[in-house]
């Protein structure tokens, strides 16, 4: 069985992430080494499965592009 995104904010986040790639035409591999990170937390980070820090938030907009805004605007966090 595959692991559950951790919420739909992470959930969202992640859908943005992969959106924003394809656009650019990035494989994960190649946004993990724009942004220094690992192509496997990419992929987590992609599914939802990933609560990433504001560092990597910060990270990956600069790698996409995009401002960092643009990647969590809207998201709720999850209910206790």
């Amino acid at each position: 069985m595959a692991k559950q995104p951790i919420s739909d904010a992470a959930q969202t986040f992640g859908a943005r992430v992969r959106a924003r790639r394809n656009e650019l035409g990035k494989s994960q591999e190649r946004l993990a080494d724009d942004s220094g990170m690992h192509w496997t937390f990419i992929g987590q980070v992609e599914r939802g499965q990933r609560n990433v820090s504001l560092h990597n938030i910060l990270k990956l907009a600069e790698a996409l592009g995009v401002d960092p805004g643009e990647l969590v605007r809207g998201l709720k966090a999850p209910e206790s």
